[in-house]
């Protein structure tokens, strides 16, 4: 792999080396799963066998008779209890109805594993199946089952106390954008091309290896819980509320995350391990096996688009609509933003369009709730975005990277959403990959598709404390948590540069959650830019304070809620990808790939170029292999590694890196954002390079040798 930087700053040019580099490669590092207590009890659980059916009874005689039980429990134990980021409606415990295959409804608790598994087996529970929903399409007819009836008494944690209502029972979130459209169908009518697609993304995992694993225990009314949720001080909130218990009465001890990739906002096994651990006056652990995670974890929503553009005779979009599905599963207890949408639910598109109607739902189904995964909502708009346009350019006979060069955002130009555009890289960065390509190989088969894609910094806010001691060390203290980039390394760079010192004088230590100031949680590519700042603002105040003789312990604070957008907040990356698609067996060979990234000053060039190549090689994951499939049970056919792929060594293709400064960055220095940005236009780029090289057209991915077969042989002979 081959990296390439125009215009970087020296300002970080000390040679680099990680904090918790020599830890985590000798094996010192301590993970979840490798926490104790002594006394520990293990945990298990019963889950459910159907889709949707109706709890009618749980004996659990057998299970308490066999030796080394402790406890175990259900619903009619802890009480009706249901948890979530914003919408309480997953059931802790499921105590009336189930509502996808893995749906907990009774807990274990034993001396060991094995005792526990075996109780969990011998649990009876009785159901009555009930109808089972297994696609949004199918949930939202007038007649489909009501898969939440007593949704009006959930609990919502809402910035506003209260939800939108909508207008049919299975749609838990909605988001509608207005933008210019009192005459958007009247362009429609009279525009010289109306063109319509529609598109299907799939489940698909987080794939981190860690993991998740848990351990609870109560000293006296205090409840400490080691959890690899990667934002403690929510996670504090929604488990204290849902445990029925005083915020100040739960600590989130800190424990190293070995990956997230979007997948640890969410833990679900903490709470049922605090009611054992109460039932049971012991600690109790649960270390959940790759099978489970297959089996019941929490997936990247299953999302049905169609978009619809209309374009003048030079090809100039005109007016936009899109309708996006989004499978959320069987609870939205797994969103954390009050639409109770993906993250970003619509990419912040890199086109003009003047008019524009979008009309964005989640939706209830007896599937597994879908979650946050890299790039949450952005990699499903994004693989059908850059479609539509390859599609529209070569309907109207226009090189594709043309056509976007006619249409990409200007500066003062707004997205779809409205927001506008200071400073965009954009059009620099599709210039850039027009050049940098290197000439396609006329043998056939071969084709080039391109992509391109932005995101806004994540936004948020935090504070880190710091304190210098007698010594001249300085400690910081942060309660950001680090899920695998190397934060505590970003910190210590960002100090050391802002105070002029030697960044072995300064250490940075993540604390609990009552130690730690608070943080929002890490992820949206906000942590660089937000935890940053804090340490910039500690760092500076540290500098005034030494200066005025004051005080050398400090809190450094920031704050960003995007409510105005300021430069360099939008970033954009581009790619191409070469491929060979074998005729005779639709198998598909990624030969080259390039991919052009606008950045600000980067502070860590070594994880700054691992997220790029890290994002590339799961995007490609995505593209090419990952899909959790469902049976029409709705029972996940894809329960272990054999089954579910992920990219390998030798999937990975030659790959390029150009990097173009950008002047402006919302980061301490001007750093931007990276994280999320390398994975998302995958996808797409891999099908348009299909059509590219043999001319068929995939509306979904992962794209398999017998999907790109089956569409050859369709062709007209």
């Amino acid at each position: 792999m081959q990296s390439i930087s125009f215009g970087q700053r020296d300002l970080f040019a000390a040679d680099e080396y990680r904090i918790d580099g020599r830890d985590k490669v000798s094996g010192r590092t301590i993970y979840a799963a490798d926490i104790s207590r002594t006394g520990a009890l293990w945990a298990a659980f019963v889950e459910s066998p159907y889709a949707h059916a109706a709890v009618r009874s749980i004996d659990v005689r057998a299970a308490r008779a066999i030796d080394g039980v402790r406890a175990v429990l259900t619903a009619a134990d802890i009480g009706h209890r249901r948890f979530g980021r914003q919408l309480c409606d997953w059931p802790i415990l499921a105590s009336d109805t189930v509502r996808f295959i893995g749906d907990r409804v009774a807990a274990v608790a034993a001396e060991t594993r094995e005792a526990a598994e075996e109780a969990a087996r011998a649990v009876i529970v009785t159901y009555d199946a009930l109808p089972a929903v297994l696609d949004a399409a199918a949930a939202l007819r007038a007649d489909a089952p009501v898969l939440h009836p007593d949704a009006a008494a959930y609990d919502y944690l809402g910035p506003h106390g209260e939800r939108v209502p909508h207008d049919h029972p299975n749609v838990y979130g909605s988001m509608q954008i207005r933008r210019n459209d009192a005459e958007l169908e009247a362009i429609f009518a009279r525009a010289h091309r109306v063109f319509e697609h529609s598109f299907e993304t799939p489940r698909q995992l987080a794939g981190f290896v860690e993991p998740r694993a848990t351990l609870v225990w109560i000293d006296g009314d205090i409840v400490h819980v080691h959890s690899p949720n990667k934002g403690p001080y929510a996670f504090r909130r929604h488990f204290a509320h849902a445990a029925g218990i005083p915020e100040t009465q739960v600590v989130i001890e800190p424990v190293a995350i070995g990956g997230d990739f979007g997948g640890k906002g969410l833990t679900v096994d903490e709470l049922p391990c605090y009611f054992l651990a109460r039932a049971t006056g012991r600690p109790v652990r649960y270390i959940a096996t790759y099978a489970e995670e297959l089996r019941r974890g929490a997936t990247r929503h299953r999302t049905s688009l169609t978009l619809r553009s209309a374009v003048d005779p030079t090809g100039a979009l005109l007016a936009h609509t899109s309708t996006v599905i989004y499978d959320g599963g069987a609870y939205a207890a797994t969103k954390p933003i009050p639409t109770l949408l993906p993250g970003n639910a619509y990419g912040a598109i890199p086109y003009r369009v003047p008019h524009v109607r979008l009309d964005i739902f989640g939706v209830y189904t007896n599937t597994l709730p879908g979650a946050h995964v890299r790039g949450p909502g952005e990699l499903q708009t994004f693989f059908a975005w850059e479609q539509h346009v390859d599609r529209i350019a070569r309907a109207l006979a226009i090189d594709p990277l043309d056509f976007r060069l006619r249409n990409i955002v200007r500066d003062g130009d707004a997205t779809l959403l409205g927001e506008t555009i200071h400073h965009p890289m954009a059009y620099d960065v599709l210039q850039t990959l027009q050049q940098s390509c290197a000439p396609l190989a006329t043998e056939s088969g071969i084709g080039r598709g391109i992509s391109i894609v932005c995101a806004h910094t994540g936004s948020g806010k935090t504070a880190v404390r710091m304190r210098l001691d007698a010594g001249g060390r300085i400690e910081v203290t942060i309660g950001a948590v680090d899920q695998g980039v190397g934060l505590a390394t970003v910190v210590r760079r960002v100090v050391a540069a802002a105070l002029d010192i030697d960044p072995v004088r300064i250490s940075v230590r993540r604390a609990n959650t009552t130690e730690a100031p608070t943080d929002q949680g890490s992820g949206h590519s906000r942590v660089t830019h937000i935890v940053g700042r804090a340490a910039l603002d500690a760092a500076e105040q540290l500098r005034d304070a030494l200066a005025t003789g004051s005080e050398a312990d400090v809190i450094g604070r920031f704050i960003s809620d995007h409510g105005e957008q300021v430069p360099g907040d939008l970033t954009f990356g581009a790619c191409a990808l070469d491929v060979h698609v074998d005729r005779e067996t639709g198998e598909l060979t990624v030969r080259d790939a390039l991919f052009v990234m606008d950045v600000g000053q980067i502070i860590n060039p070594i994880a700054h170029q691992g997220q790029i190549e890290g994002g590339f090689i799961m995007g490609l994951g995505a593209a090419l292999m990952e899909n959790v499939t469902l049976n029409e049970d709705g029972k996940v056919t894809t329960p272990s590694l054999g089954e579910y792929k992920l990219p390998t060594m030798r999937d990975i293709p030659p790959l390029r890196t150009i990097l173009l400064q950008a002047p402006l960055g919302d980061g301490p220095f001007g750093t931007r954002m990276v994280g999320e940005l390398s994975n998302v236009g995958v996808s797409t780029a891999v099908v348009n390079a299909i059509d590219d090289a043999v001319g068929v057209r995939l509306a979904h991915f992962p794209v398999l040798a017998e999907d790109v077969y089956a569409a050859l042989a369709a062709q007209p002979r």
